[in-house]
Formats: structure tokens, C-alpha cells, sequence
């Protein structure tokens, strides 16, 4: 089983810095890949997320991506339908070559309708739209020249090109458990599911595995962080048991020296897995 980290990207750690010190750090302990999260702009009194401060994920793998040589880099999510699909294809397309080939997109449909209408993205059709940005986003990063009908996204392409195409495929896991976002994962290439305890991911894994059975698609699971390392050893040992081949840890200490240290405790606790 593979493990990841959440790097500091949002809150008072977050920074330059924070971003550079951290993803070595996940490199040379041995990690899989580093991630991010999302949001764009959030209400003032909103009880969650608990900051604002939130760093703009594909700048900060990018920036995470020139600290680096091994360590993968994902998103946990980017919220898709908030964004127009041809500039974010764009952009992860040139971060998958300047990475030399080193992305996860994470992706998911987002839940704060504040923040769509902030955007001027209709809440309600997300789901739609979603679907519809993958397919464009697929579509510009393998044909050339690329010609693409549209319903729910404000576009017309028709005989156009798209460079640079990326350096290698760019796997998309979706997040979420509602029914949509089961059958969203299982046409692409992996599901990244949060708040799944390790009593219920057998009976996921099963049915996802029931129609994916094969090593192109992964089954990954953000897993909460805890001070009790037993308890974390005893949570990832289950998950693998039930069939997990990823699991995702993000420390939520507010200090960088803090979260340099839980990220060290974790590097300890996984070890064997």
C-alpha cells in the first residue's frame, strides 16, 4: 500500500517555505506523493473550512514539483466545475510536463454553493458540468486538432490546437461517495474517497473491484490524522486488508514545526506497510 501526505497548504503554516520544506521532507522519507486541496473564495463565517488561507493547488505543486525528483504530486480535490476546463487543461497539462510526468488529479463536484456563486457556475448543473469538462479536458490533451460539441459549458471548439499535449497520461481519481460519483470513478481511473472508516471499506472496495478489477484503476482513501500512532498503524492495516491500495494523510497541525513533526511520527508509524 502506498502512502501519501497532505502538504501545509492552507492555514498559517502555508508559504513559500513551508511548501519547499515539506515536500523534500515527503521525498526523502519515503512517501508516495504529495497533495493538495481546494477552495477558491469562501464565506466569512463559514464553519469550514477553518481558513481562508487557502494556497492555489496547482501553483503549489508546481512549486512542490521543482523542490523535487520522485515524489508524486495530487489533488485532494480540485473542485472541477468551478473552473472553465480549457485554461485548467492547459495548466495541468504543463504541470504534468514540467513534473516530468508526475500527476494525480484528484477531482470532485464540490458542495459549497456559496463559493459557485461567487464564480458565476450554476450549482445545480455541477454535476453535468463536471462530466462535460472531464471529456473536454481529454479531448484537448489527445487530439490535435481537436473539435468539441458543448451543452453545459460556455465553449466553441471546432478545428482548434492545444499544446503542450502532456508527457503522459494524467490519472483522473474522483472523490466522493454518492451513487454519481461510484460510477463517475469506475469509467475513469480511480476513486479517492474521505470519511470512509475501516469498517466500511471492504464492502466500497468490493463493489468498486466488482466492475474495475484491474491494476488501472486504484482504490485510494483520505484518511483522518491522529496523535496516536497505534491508532493510525491499526486504521492503515485495515485499510489494506480490505483492499486499499492508497490511503492519504494530511496532519492539521497550525505550526510548520509541528506538522514537520507529525509528518516525521507518520514516516515512522507506516513503515512496512
Amino acid at each position: 500500500m502506498q502512502i501519501g501526505i497532505h502538504l501545509p497548504h492552507i492555514g498559517r503554516k502555508a508559504g513559500p517555505d513551508a511548501f519547499r520544506r515539506a515536500a523534500i521532507q515527503a521525498e526523502e522519507l519515503g512517501f508516495a506523493d504529495v497533495w493538495v486541496s481546494e477552495h477558491i473564495i469562501i464565506p466569512k463565517d463559514a464553519n469550514y473550512p477553518p481558513s481562508p488561507n487557502f494556497w492555489d493547488p496547482v501553483l503549489t505543486l508546481t512549486w512542490a514539483a521543482a523542490c523535487t525528483k520522485r515524489v508524486q504530486l495530487g489533488t485532494s480535490v480540485l473542485v472541477l466545475p468551478m473552473r472553465h476546463p480549457l485554461p485548467l487543461a492547459k495548466e495541468l497539462a504543463t504541470l504534468q510536463n514540467l513534473s516530468q510526468g508526475r500527476l494525480i488529479l484528484g477531482a470532485g463536484v464540490g458542495w459549497m454553493e456559496a463559493e459557485f456563486d461567487a464564480l458565476g457556475v450554476p450549482f445545480r448543473e455541477r454535476g453535468r458540468r463536471m462530466d462535460e469538462g472531464i471529456a473536454m479536458m481529454k479531448a484537448v490533451w489527445n487530439d490535435d486538432p481537436v473539435t468539441f460539441p458543448t451543452r453545459w459549458i460556455p465553449a466553441k471548439i471546432e478545428t482548434m490546437r492545444m499544446q503542450p499535449k502532456p508527457c503522459a497520461p494524467i490519472p483522473i481519481w474522483i472523490g466522493g461517495s454518492s451513487d454519481a460519483a461510484i460510477s463517475r470513478a469506475l469509467r475513469l481511473d480511480g476513486w479517492h474517497g474521505s470519511r470512509v472508516t475501516p469498517e466500511q471499506a471492504p464492502a466500497v472496495v468490493q463493489r468498486l473491484r466488482a466492475q474495475r478489477p484491474g491494476a488501472d484503476f486504484t482504490v485510494s482513501v483520505r484518511a483522518p490524522y491522529e496523535r496516536d500512532m497505534g491508532a493510525v498503524r491499526s486504521r492503515l492495516e485495515a485499510y489494506k486488508a480490505a483492499g486499499v491500495q492508497h490511503v492519504l494523510i494530511a496532519p492539521e497541525e497550525r505550526e510548520l514545526g509541528e506538522y514537520l513533526a507529525a509528518v516525521e511520527r507518520v514516516a515512522r508509524c507506516v513503515g512496512g506497510l
